[in-house]
């Protein structure tokens, strides 16, 4: 099965894509299951483990004081603004799995950083090396070399904001039931997919103008 474990809908303050719009690309698109993301919020993720009719994993990336991290398989949503180390010990302490997304990404402020993940490398579950949302080519393939060096699960995520970028990085694995089985099915999975165009981080722009325009518009009626 396709699986794209990094996906965000209007639930994140970048991207305007509904659920009802997620589940019409992923079944356009050919997906088995998919990861939702949103930014410090499992509420949409919530939704649509009820809503679709393939498997949903519900998931969070998570603003910490030095970048970004994902956890998987969550049962309520982590709080941000925590340490790398206490939000990691957050993700495992409800049974889900540490995702470090984009994490030597030279153009994200919000990435990680090869020194902060270096510091809980011993806890993280799974590393993106695929992100279809990174600039330069090289970044994913730096954190390809990382996860191969501490013998750590490749993953990856179309880190798509609006509907058509879904399913454009994914990993290709048998199915799954849950956390642990997960972990078994990726260790034989494949990376797959490529690079979006760049003028798909217009689209997130956007997305957060329009964002800003519609409530200052509601706070002034």
């Amino acid at each position: 099965m396709k699986v794209d474990l990094h996906v965000h809908t209007t639930y994140s303050r970048d991207s305007l894509t509904t659920c009802e719009r997620l589940l019409y690309w992923a079944r356009y698109r050919g997906l088995g299951a998919l990861a939702i993301t949103d930014h410090n919020t499992v509420a949409a993720a919530l939704a649509l483990r009820d809503m679709a009719a393939f498997p949903i994993i519900v998931g969070e990336e998570i603003c910490t004081t030095r970048g970004e991290i994902i956890g998987l398989f969550l049962q309520q949503e982590i709080p941000a603004g925590r340490s790398p180390a206490e939000t990691v010990r957050l993700i495992h302490q409800q049974g889900g799995l540490v995702y470090v997304p984009h994490p030597v990404d030279r153009v994200r402020r919000s990435a990680l950083g090869c020194g902060a993940l270096l510091e809980i490398i011993d806890q993280v579950d799974l590393i993106e090396v695929l992100n279809a949302r990174v600039t330069f080519t090289l970044d994913n393939l730096r954190a390809a070399e990382l996860a191969h060096a501490y013998r750590l699960r490749c993953a990856a995520g179309s880190d798509a904001h609006q509907g058509f970028e879904i399913g454009q990085a994914y990993v290709e694995m048998p199915p799954f039931q849950d956390a642990v089985s997960f972990l078994e099915s990726l260790t034989r999975g494949s990376v797959c997919g490529g690079i979006s165009s760049p003028l798909v981080h217009v689209g997130s722009t956007y997305a957060k103008l329009a964002k800003v325009l519609m409530a200052t518009m509601a706070m002034s009626r």
